[in-house]
């Protein structure tokens, strides 16, 4: 019955974190955008003080039931495990700690986050390598599929669906995502969850409280006969069956009640047992150890706290159908450009766990991981494809880690993420070649004006205290492939 109950709990999370990253719509997030905030690292980036204390409890009492229902990374290797279970039929073993990977990695974890190193932080982190797993590898094929349906439906005169473009938006975070892909599935097809119990530093974290969880799988002796079922059966391999003993190290026990299930003489129960030491040889610790481990996790806690259109339809392919028109490429930007509802560049990279849920949501193609090593996978703002609308605040709407706060319409219109500037070298009107001005008209806030020149010429120029950098100008300046005007980003937001 547990199992069953934790297998369904399980599949509702994942698969309500799986639509809520393939939703191009904005539609899902107002019904599962609290899943993404219940994630362990978002939620203490974020300062959500109210789900951080729910999980640690939820630990301290039931174990880590986080890592088998709510995080969709580890789901995701249980749905593995169970494809291995109908494939192979070798069975799991007991297998020792790897405290010099597990802790290692854990320390290189937290120094980077005190440090600031983003891109050890968003490879590690679970919620956010399942993101970019989704989005760069799932939510393609997910378009694809809408996309026939659009064209069935508008050739039955309905339209129920709109086509959405599919483009590579950064070549080094898919390879990252495939990477992540293939590392996490061979080791959970090889060893359940030894990915979780090995390299996870939100399990490793999770483990320092779970060996005192109030309610845990016991063995009874009396009853045990060491047939060594639930040591086969065990994905955590945790368990270790022996003639002489029989224990489990519940650092590494992630409640999937498999031993549970296959115990033919009901010597495992899940039951209360606080207080209980746990016999395994990683649980005979001394007590500077366990201090300088309980130290070290306040000091996670410490580190954290402080620390316009669907298609692009303006972007033509052929230029009056006689010439074909250069794709736009991003310009060179002095200040990166992140969204409206960010403090500042720097509160949005310390806060973003690149988890890839803005960049899937974003209707208008502005965002997409960044290829720059100092924010590798981390959304960055650019107009090749579309500009920030001003009615647009999905992205704020669902940001788990409040890298992005909550902004409403009239909010987003006070908010100056960047400032356009002209390039006479390339702008026609500039040069006396066209009388263009699409820049103006374009414009929403009116911070694009054309002034006129003593030789008669009309050009361009910004009011730079008007400008709020949606970068509608940019993108729908016609100069190519790079655009006339670029928008480059503010330090600090205003």
């Amino acid at each position: 019955m547990l199992k069953k109950l934790r297998v369904a709990l399980a599949v509702v999370f994942w698969l309500g974190i799986t639509l809520l990253l393939l939703d191009f719509t904005g539609t899902l997030h107002a019904y599962l955008g609290w899943m993404a905030k219940f994630q362990f690292l978002p939620a203490v980036l974020a300062l959500n003080v109210g789900v951080v204390v729910g999980l640690v409890l939820l630990t301290l009492v039931f174990g880590r039931v986080y890592c088998s229902v709510i995080c969709p990374l580890g789901v995701f290797q249980d749905g593995i495990s169970w494809l291995r279970a109908h494939r192979s039929k070798k069975p799991y073993q007991y297998h020792k700690e790897m405290k010099w990977l597990r802790y290692g990695v854990w320390v290189l974890f937290v120094a980077a986050l005190i440090a600031g190193i983003h891109v050890i932080v968003s490879v590690l982190a679970p919620y956010s390598a399942y993101g970019r797993i989704v989005q760069n590898l799932l939510q393609p094929i997910y378009l694809w599929c809408n996309n026939l349906f659009a064209a069935m439906a508008e050739r039955a005169g309905s339209y129920a669906f709109y086509e959405k473009e599919v483009w590579l938006r950064s070549l080094p975070t898919f390879l990252i995502a495939i990477v992540t892909l293939v590392v996490v599935g061979i080791m959970a097809f090889k060893g359940g969850r030894s990915y979780c119990n090995s390299i996870c530093p939100v399990g490793t974290t999770l483990s320092f409280l779970s060996r005192f969880a109030m309610f845990r799988p016991v063995i009874d002796a009396d009853k045990c006969k060491h047939c060594k079922a639930c040591e086969l059966h065990c994905k955590a391999r945790c368990i270790a069956i022996c003639k002489e003993d029989a224990h489990i190290d519940y650092s590494r026990c992630v409640d999937c009640f498999n031993c549970i299930d296959s115990c033919k003489f009901d010597a495992l129960q899940y039951r209360f047992a606080w207080g209980k030491k746990d016999s395994s040889p990683s649980a005979q610790n001394d007590n500077s150890r366990r201090a300088f481990l309980a130290g070290s996790v306040m000091a996670v806690g410490a580190a954290a706290l402080k620390g316009v259109q669907a298609r692009a339809q303006a972007v033509n392919k052929v230029d009056g159908g006689f010439a074909e028109v250069l794709p736009k490429q991003a310009p060179a930007r002095e200040v990166p450009l992140t969204p409206p509802g960010s403090e500042s560049v720097k509160s949005f990279y310390q806060h973003c766990t690149a988890c890839q849920l803005c960049v899937a949501e974003c209707p208008n193609n502005v965002l997409r991981p960044s290829g720059k090593l100092e924010n590798l996978m981390q959304p960055e703002m650019s107009y090749e494809k579309g500009f920030c609308r001003p009615e647009c605040t999905r992205c704020s709407e669902l940001c788990p880690t409040g890298a992005i706060h909550r902004i409403t319409r009239e909010e987003k219109t006070q908010y100056h993420i960047g400032t356009a500037q002209v390039n006479p070298e390339l702008c026609v009107m500039y040069q006396g070649e066209a009388n263009c001005g699409k820049c103006a008209q374009a414009c929403p806030s009116g911070a694009v004006k054309l002034l006129r020149t003593t030789d008669g010429r009309r050009i361009p120029a910004i009011a730079e205290a008007v400008c709020t950098g949606c970068g509608a100008c940019e993108f729908l300046c016609p100069a190519r492939p790079i655009s006339a005007i670029t928008v480059n980003g503010k330090h600090q937001h205003v």
